[in-house]
């Protein structure tokens, strides 16, 4: 089985020793993704939906990488820094994810790598 790291021009390079993406055979692993554009700017400061919507957008980016879209995501993972936004985040999620939606964890943690940042979301897909 091959291992395909996954980048996109349309979300900015990662900035550790990580990749955007991996695919390996019909599975599409996506790094957290965070609110920041192609240009690396922090997206909606402060504004919980604006920051939901741009990670989510990061994440279709690195899926269509792999070949995958929001419809083959069985899993994801999110990281707030905020549980009173749990609402807000749900109804941007509902713009994105239909029915027979995938598996998900949402926990709340002190910080993300910039203060700004409210949220992060991570996935996995099959395809």
């Amino acid at each position: 089985m091959d291992k395909v790291i996954l980048s996109s021009n349309k979300i900015s390079t990662p900035f550790g020793i990580f990749s955007s993406g991996v695919k390996i055979g019909n599975l599409v692993f996506v790094s957290g993704q965070v609110a920041k554009n192609v240009k690396g700017e922090v997206v909606g400061k402060g504004d919980i939906r604006v920051q939901t919507r741009q990670c989510i957008e990061n994440l279709q980016h690195v899926l269509e990488a792999g070949g995958a879209t929001l419809e083959n995501v069985v899993k994801v993972t999110v990281y707030v820094t905020d549980m009173g936004s749990l609402k807000a985040i749900h109804e941007v999620r509902a713009e994105y994810f239909k029915e027979k939606y995938p598996a998900s964890t949402l926990v709340q943690i002190s910080c993300l790598t910039n203060e700004e940042y409210l949220i992060e979301i991570e996935a996995i897909a099959v395809i």
